[in-house]
């Protein structure tokens, strides 16, 4: 069975994260994803770092299932290599510097007249026009920006996500609009431009935030791991010294909290602690509460009443957890994939399975599909030589 996007070509010219987040799930569905990358370095983010067998991480979670081309994009006959290149493809997508596509006569309204079926998405920090338009954005700035850090942390200390939220969000609906943009394209035979900002990416994200501060109201306090505006929803020490994280969402959750958990019932009519905003409010006292009542019991025995009486909880898991998580196992998540450095462990994609056959193909060294690609445009092996010598590639 034919893989969803088989036979979509994307020419990509991409680095850090954002993008090619968005590029290698359209490899994941069958695109063929065609990396264009500076002769010599790459991808920036080949260099973030080495944890990876000497490869970086951010590059071999981004970037399989890819073909990396090296083009020189100031050389004088790039722009025939990419008229080649777009003449084949259904999609481009950049996230260059602010203006830099535009300057190489790769904007849409450059591309559309010779290519009416190509669709453009553009990722950038803060859009297309603006005050904002040519400032240089990158993830913790724009976790800034959008708000994110002014509601994360500690009430002493703001804090920014352990991952790079911000070029994940915009990576997430440059995908999904480019999947719309093909279907639309299935009816209308004509291409679009796509214009991702990542400021606006994470705003979308930051909604509930917002709509909490609506009209000068005060925004959710900074609450460290516990949630701003739930309670009890959060992490909680036991008496072994391990951490349960646990949530309620509603008040009949709370009775049964107060009867099998803190086996106390008569804190579930206590006027302090009788609403989700009672609770929220008087947080410190019911903490010291819950504390005290969990100091009695190991984290084990805490989660146990806890199942026993349906409340939510979760471990506060490690990094090497997660590898080793009992829930991914069983289902069969991990996949492998071959890399410059050999074989390495890889998530499938999520909402896929094993039946779907997602595309799980090598993540490429720099230039690996140079020559191959070249040739396939027609390109001679002397001509292959000769732009390889003016260090065009």
């Amino acid at each position: 069975m034919a893989r969803a996007l088989e036979g979509i070509t994307v020419v990509t010219l991409e680095h850090a994260i954002a993008a090619p987040f968005c590029t290698r799930q359209l490899a994941d569905l069958g695109a063929r994803v065609i990396k264009i990358e500076r002769p010599g370095v790459g991808d920036f983010a080949r260099a973030y770092d080495q944890r990876v067998r000497g490869l970086a991480s951010h590059f071999v979670w981004t970037n399989r299932s890819k073909e990396s081309l090296t083009l020189d994009l100031k050389h004088g006959e790039a722009p025939v290599v990419l008229e080649r290149l777009l003449e084949r493809a259904d999609v481009l997508v950049q996230n260059l510097a602010p203006g830099a596509a535009a300057r190489l006569g790769l904007s849409f309204d450059a591309l559309h007249p010779r290519f009416p079926r190509l669709i453009v998405c553009d990722i950038s920090g803060y859009g297309a026009d603006g005050p904002y338009r040519d400032a240089k954005a990158y993830d913790l700035l724009i976790q800034s920006e959008s708000g994110f850090l002014s509601i994360t942390g500690t009430p002493d200390e703001p804090s920014k996500a352990g991952c790079s939220i911000a070029d994940i969000a915009a990576g997430m609906y440059a995908y999904t609009n480019i999947l719309a943009a093909l279907i639309e394209r299935g009816r209308s035979g004509q291409g679009r431009n796509i214009d991702v900002s990542m400021l606006e990416s994470m705003v979308e994200w930051m909604s509930y935030p917002l709509y909490y501060a609506f009209d000068g109201q005060p925004p959710p306090a900074r609450t460290g791991a516990a949630h701003a505006t739930i309670y009890p929803y959060g992490p909680f020490p036991a008496g072994d010294g391990r951490v349960v994280m646990l949530g309620l969402q509603n008040e009949r959750e709370w009775q049964v909290f107060c009867t099998k958990v803190l086996r106390r019932p008569e804190l579930a009519a206590d006027s302090r602690f009788d609403s989700n905003a009672r609770r929220t409010a008087a947080r410190e006292a019911l903490r010291a509460i819950i504390v005290e009542a969990f100091a009695a019991l190991t984290a084990q025995q805490v989660v146990d009443r806890l199942n026993e009486a349906g409340i939510a909880n979760a471990n506060m898991n490690t990094m090497a957890d997660v590898w080793a998580h009992p829930q991914l196992q069983a289902r069969r998540r991990w996949t492998e994939v071959d890399t410059p450095a050999g074989p390495i462990p890889a998530l499938l994609p999520p909402g896929m399975s094993r039946a779907d056959d997602p595309r799980v193909d090598p993540v490429p060294a720099l230039g690996a599909h140079t020559d191959a690609i070249l040739s396939e445009l027609g390109y001679a092996r002397s001509e292959i030589d000769r732009l390889r010598s003016e260090g065009a590639l």
